[in-house]
């Protein structure tokens, strides 16, 4: 269900959305972070997101973010240490990013419809730069550096 927001603008998600930014910080090297490419025929597709979605009636944005992550990458919490969490609040919508720590840069791989055909990819904070990030995700970039830099 789409929904706005006191600004005006169209989101996806009644209740608002949630999702799930894993960091991998190695001993040695650069901290990456793992992205989901969107797909073409979803919302901002063909942009580099966070596996994430609409937060159902009855959950939070935490148990929501889980979900979408098992659901678009089949990504558990095990292992995983939460950091933080952003919230992008609009005003009558609002997103909610998990920031998690994970011991390993794990292969991942979309499950469904919404990874676009680059998949999912590991990408220092250089190299996020880089790519196109979805528009949510570019605005949140400098909060979610600071809580997993």
């Amino acid at each position: 269900m789409w929904a706005s927001c006191d600004a005006g603008h169209t989101h996806w998600g009644r209740h608002g959305a949630a999702g799930v930014l894993v960091r991998h910080a190695p001993e040695t090297g650069p901290a990456r972070y793992l992205l989901q490419h969107r797909a073409r025929g979803v919302h901002h597709g063909g942009t580099w997101g966070v596996p994430g979605g609409a937060v159902e009636r009855g959950e939070t944005p935490e148990q929501a973010a889980w979900r979408e992550a098992w659901e678009e990458l089949g990504l558990r919490p095990d292992g995983l240490r939460p950091v933080g969490s952003h919230l992008d609040d609009h005003g009558g919508w609002s997103y909610h990013t998990l920031v998690v720590d994970s011991p390993t840069a794990f292969p991942a791989r979309g499950l469904n419809f919404e990874t676009g055909p680059d998949g999912c990819r590991w990408f220092t904070a250089h190299e996020v730069g880089a790519v196109t990030l979805h528009p949510g995700l570019a605005a949140a970039w400098p909060h979610l550096m600071r809580l997993a830099p």
